[in-house]
This record gives structure tokens, sequence and C-alpha cells, in this order.
């Protein structure tokens, strides 16, 4: 960083080819708890972006000829390096989001586990062998199918999960044998920063990775004939309007979902009360899989009301960087007035809070609301923030279709003793994954993670990204 203490102000340069950038104009980002000034950040130009696919397109064929050790071995040092700077990487990203350190402390330490992940599937790149003797005019022929990369990469990141959603882009990029330039939120430079610092001090080439901030150049990144490849983590407005730009070009859109969870009658509900309440307000609810509408059967409704309200009771919100504190801010003032302003609307129309809300600047305290119907849009779009509903049903095969038909279809959980109710619930409904006895916020980093319909296009995960991140081509010997 360009100062020696971690309590001024950071001014972030961009990594454009071989060299740190200043910009010409910079944005301020404050601390959403205090209000104080953390970094300025830049906010890239058109001849930055220019700069940056350049630097990328020249260093994609050199990424492409490096071997697969030599990949896996610079995403070693790149996360043994992640791992060495947990602390300041994790304090950088509370600080600037109202993430809460503990939550900040595990993003970091998931994130290096991921590009060790992203190491060994480096080596792990596999073609197939097609077997051609299955028609007279493929008899005596031999073909194969084999893996190269897709060359530049560009990749939009959100404020959410900075660290976390960044790995998910850079590590398979590079295990692929690909060049990247990134773009991470506006809202949350300064720990990405970091990490790309941490990517540069392990070694990797020339131009393999760029950087860009602000959203000015967003729309000429994604529409760009140098880039090959786009993955974007973020809402699904934006995602469409990526979907709609990028041309002929792949992409990877990881994108909104409202939190299906079911709790039947035969479920332990002392775990899904201990579940539901923390995944609906973990991180204050600025996840696309966390718990929103919770659909609980009617014989055991009214306990696992009861008990979710003091569960809720015993989660702490507070100062980001007390580590006693469970849930920080959201990630500034206007997105919890959004959320605030969305509950209000529900309750105007009907619906019962069952645990009010406080809000306190950017602070706003857990909620749960009953008496919903479908049509409000606490259910049917996207919250993200620390509220849930809770809807009793009897017969759960109708919601089952409800949620199929709907727009989006990212994760569901459904808890249950129930074999048989499990398994119709992953066949029947529509959506990206099922988690059985668990919420739909689940999610570990090796596994392929993503959505149907509205909420996106592809799989994250270091082998499922890598697939992605990479095209196939066909050999045949005659």
């Amino acid at each position: 960083m360009n100062s020696d203490n971690p309590n001024e102000p950071q001014r972030i340069r961009m990594r454009i080819g071989a060299t740190w950038r200043d910009a010409e104009e910079f944005q301020t980002i404050r601390d959403p708890y205090r209000g104080d000034v953390v970094a300025y950040a830049p906010v890239s130009t058109e001849r930055d972006c220019n700069d940056a696919l350049d630097a990328a397109r020249a260093a994609k064929e050199v990424m492409a000829a490096m071997p697969g050790h030599e990949r896996a071995a610079l995403l070693h040092r790149i996360a043994g390096l992640v791992d060495e700077r947990r602390s300041i990487i994790a304090r950088a990203m509370t600080i600037e989001t109202g993430k809460a350190l503990k939550d900040s402390l595990i993003e970091v330490q998931r994130a290096g586990e991921l590009l060790h992940m992203c190491a060994e599937e480096a080596i792990r790149i596999q073609g197939e062998h097609v077997p051609m003797d299955g028609s007279a005019m493929g008899a005596g022929k031999i073909a194969m199918l084999m893996r190269f990369p897709v060359g530049v990469v560009a990749a939009i990141t959100p404020f959410n999960g900075p660290i976390s959603l960044s790995a998910h882009k850079l590590g398979p990029a590079l295990a692929a044998g690909n060049s990247l330039v990134l773009k991470p939120s506006p809202k949350a430079p300064l720990c990405v920063h970091l990490l790309i610092e941490a990517a540069i001090d392990a070694g990797v080439p020339v131009g393999a990775v760029n950087t860009l901030y602000g959203d000015g150049v967003g729309a000429q990144m994604v529409s760009d004939a140098r880039v090959d490849f786009v993955t974007f983590t973020g809402s699904t407005k934006v995602g469409k309007l990526i979907r709609n730009a990028v041309g002929m070009k792949r992409v990877a859109l990881e994108l909104g979902g409202v939190g299906p969870t079911f709790v039947h009658r035969d479920a332990d509900i002392a775990a899904a009360v201990k579940a539901c309440a923390r995944n609906a307000v973990g991180l204050a609810g600025q996840s696309c899989v966390s718990v929103q509408n919770v659909y609980v059967h009617k014989d055991v409704h009214d306990a696992f009301v009861e008990a979710i309200g003091r569960e809720m009771d015993g989660i702490r919100f507070g100062d980001p960087l007390d580590m006693a504190t469970d849930v920080g801010t959201l990630i500034d003032e206007q997105a919890a007035i959004r959320v605030e302003g969305m509950l209000q609307r529900a309750v105007d129309a009907g619906a019962r809070p069952l645990r009010g809300w406080k809000r306190n600047g950017a602070q706003l305290s857990a909620t749960i609301l009953g008496n919903v119907t479908p049509q409000m849009d606490v259910v049917c779009d996207e919250i993200f923030g620390p509220a849930m509903t809770i809807q009793p049903y009897e017969q759960i095969e109708p919601i089952f279709k409800a949620i199929s038909d709907s727009p989006y279809g990212l994760q569901c959980g459904i808890y249950t003793g129930s074999l048989e109710l499990a398994l119709s619930a992953f066949r029947k409904i529509r959506t990206g994954g099922v988690i059985v006895n668990g919420t739909s916020r689940w999610r570990s980093d090796q596994m392929p993670y993503g959505g149907v319909k509205d909420s996106g296009i592809g799989r994250e995960g270091p082998k499922f990204s890598i697939r992605d991140m990479t095209e196939e081509r066909l050999l045949v010997l005659n």
C-alpha cells in the first residue's frame, strides 16, 4: 500500500500491465458504521480500460503457454500470501463494507482455501476420447476433445462477498491459463486491491491480472471484442444488461434469489430455527441466497415462530470491528433505507411484524414478517437485508410449483426427516440447488453453485468455473 499507517485513508491504484497506475479522479470510500474516510478509490477511464484490455490480450498467450504445474505453484503462492495477510485484508473489508470482522476473517480464510483448490484443479484439466467406430464414416479414425483457455476474462464482483467472489474469478481464470481484467464493486475496492497485491507479489506474469474501478467502464469492459469471457456476480437487473451487451461471448452470471427454505412437520425444529435465523441476518442479509421466505408446516408453525424470535434475540448487532458482534451494517445508509421501505410497504399492505425493525444509520435490526402475500415485494423480490417472512402451509407441492414457476431459481433449503420428500423437492423445484436439512444459504466453495432462470447462467466452484473458462477443441486423426 502507499501508506505505512493502517488507520490513514489509502489511495488505491489500478494495476495495468506491469505498473500501478494512479487515477485522474478518485471516489471517497467511507466506513458505513463510523462514517470515517477509509480509502480513495480510482475512477477508471476509457483509456484505462483500453490499456488494461491490451495488457490482458498481450498476456493471454503467456498464460496459455504456462504449464499446469507452474499455474498451480503460482496459485499456491497467492493463497499463501492471502493467508499471511488475512487480518489486514479482513480489517479492510470490515471498515469499508460494515461486515462483522469475524465474518471477514472467515471470508479471507475461505478465499485462501479456494485458491489452493484452484491450484489443484490446474493440473486436472482433462479432455475426452471420442469413440469413432460407431459409424462407417468414423471407423478407423481417432478423435479427442481437449480443453484450451478462452483467453481474456472480464470479471465484475459485488460488495457483499468482495474477497470470496473475486477469488472465485481470479483463481479459476489463472488455473485455466487465462488473463484477467477485474472490476470490483466501487463500494468494496480496498480489500480487493489487497488481494490483487498478493497476486502481483506472488509473481503473476505481466498483464495476467489487471484491475479497473468505478461504474463508468463496466459496459466498455463486457462489450469489447478483446474480451473472450465475462463473469459477473451481482443483481439480476445488471446481469440482464450484461447478457444483452456481450454479443456472442460466453458468460457466467451469478444473480439474485429470494431464499426459499421449508420447515416440514417432521423437521428438527431446533436445528431449523438456529440456521434460519442466522442465515437470514448473517452479512446483514446481503447475500443472494440469504434465507428470505421460510415456509413452515402449520403443525409446527407456532412453535417455530416462538423459537425463532428467541434465537434472533441472541444475535448481536453492533460495531463491526468488535469480535463479539455477529452482524454489522448494510453497505450504506441508502441500502438500509431501501430495505426499511420494503418492510414498511409490506406492513402497510397487511403484513404483521412478528419481530419489528429499528434503523440507526446503515444498521438495521432483524425483522420477521408474517401474514404476507405472494404479491408483496418482500416475498417476490430480493430483500437483500436482515429480514425474513414466515408463511404457514398445509400442502407443500403447490409451493414447489410456485417456486418453479417464479422468475428466480438459485437455491432452496428443506428441513425434513423424509428422504421421499427431499427427493420430491429435488425433482420438482426448478432451482440451481436443493439443500436438505440446510437453508438456501448453505455453500461450500468447491461445489457447483449457481442458478437458473433469472438467477443466472453457469456454475461457480473451481472445477466448474474452469470448465466454463476453457473451450473444447476437437482433434481427428485420419
